[in-house]
């Protein structure tokens, strides 16, 4: 039944094996108690399975020597990109709507690829197939990103403006004022960055432990998020494998996993240590099944409002380790 699921695969060619499949489908929607309606956007990162595979841009060695480490296109990894609609319909027969658009990509451009799905995912809510033939005819005549270079990508009627950076960029110099000026109409929807978080706003919860949990990182030491919903953990997770930036974090990492991932027994058996990884996880189910770890993280819903030193006083950090109901 699940499978049924994955309605619209495009384009025809991209070929995904019946693992893939089957994980994809669990990581677009959310795995949680939270029964929130309306839209959601998170991310996931998917170990690919099966031999290599080839991509429509064959020479990934030019591009990587170019890009910075933390931007390199993965060999063995797919990023997904979900935008998820649950809203009430009485003509299904769950009495809800329940629909996820996921973008693929080896690509971690999470904020370029997020913003293509606010344009297109609404759409394709409404039109359904037509509408994801369209997008893709126009995204196939977009330029392959080219380190250092400023890139206008039209889709549906606007033009994304996007400067993929570069190796040899200067740390702290700002992207948006090397942007080509040209005389776009309609003007340019303008990003600052393909790729960067607000990592004050991702933080804010944790802020009296950043400094320990950028340690936890550099070391390469096990880390699960538990968040209220798939958007959290996966930007906690993001935030905390860019924190490093400009250096890479080398070891895996899982923005969002449930309990249905291929890999939920290697990460959940008590007869070997916790892998090197930090995975966000949003289901209850996990606090029983984790408690082994040995750094756990709990954080509520993402606000700004309100006094911050209020919102930061939490137990002493001997008590991190111990997972308590409360972020």
């Amino acid at each position: 039944r699940l499978l049924s699921l994955l309605q619209l695969v495009y384009p025809y060619d991209f070929r995904l094996t019946e693992k893939e499949k089957t994980s994809i489908c669990y990581l677009s929607f959310p795995d949680s108690y939270s029964g929130g309606l309306g839209d959601t956007q998170f991310s996931f990162r998917l170990r690919q399975s099966g031999g290599q595979r080839t991509t429509h841009y064959e020479d990934d060695g030019e591009y990587n020597r170019e890009a910075p480490l933390t931007l390199q296109r993965e060999s063995a990894h797919y990023f997904g990109y979900v935008y998820f609609r649950q809203v009430k319909d009485s003509s299904m027969k769950r009495g809800y709507f329940q629909k996820s658009l996921v973008l693929v990509s080896r690509l971690p451009y999470v904020n370029l690829f997020q913003s293509l799905l606010q344009l297109i995912a609404p759409e394709y809510f409404d039109k359904l197939e037509p509408c994801l033939e369209a997008v893709c005819n126009e995204i196939d005549q977009w330029p392959p990103p080219v380190p250092g270079q400023t890139l206008n990508l039209p889709v549906m009627g606007v033009v994304i403006q996007v400067r993929i950076p570069s190796r040899v960029d200067k740390p702290g110099s700002s992207p948006v004022k090397q942007f080509n000026q040209e005389n776009l109409l309609p003007a340019p929807l303008v990003l600052p960055s393909i790729h960067e978080l607000d990592l004050f706003r991702c933080f804010q919860p944790v802020l009296i432990h950043v400094q320990m949990l950028w340690e936890l990182m550099l070391l390469g030491e096990p880390i699960v998020v538990m968040a209220p919903s798939p958007t959290v953990s996966s930007e906690m997770v993001l935030a905390l494998t860019s924190c490093l930036a400009p250096l890479r974090y080398c070891c895996d990492y899982r923005p969002y996993f449930t309990i249905h991932d291929s890999e939920f027994k290697e990460y959940t058996t008590r007869t070997q240590a916790p892998p090197n990884i930090v995975v966000g996880v949003t289901n209850p189910f996990f606090i029983k099944t984790l408690q082994h770890w040995p750094h756990i993280l709990r954080v509520g819903e993402l606000r700004m409002s309100g006094d911050l030193p209020k919102q930061v006083k939490v137990k002493k950090l001997a008590k991190l380790k111990t997972l308590d109901t409360k972020p």
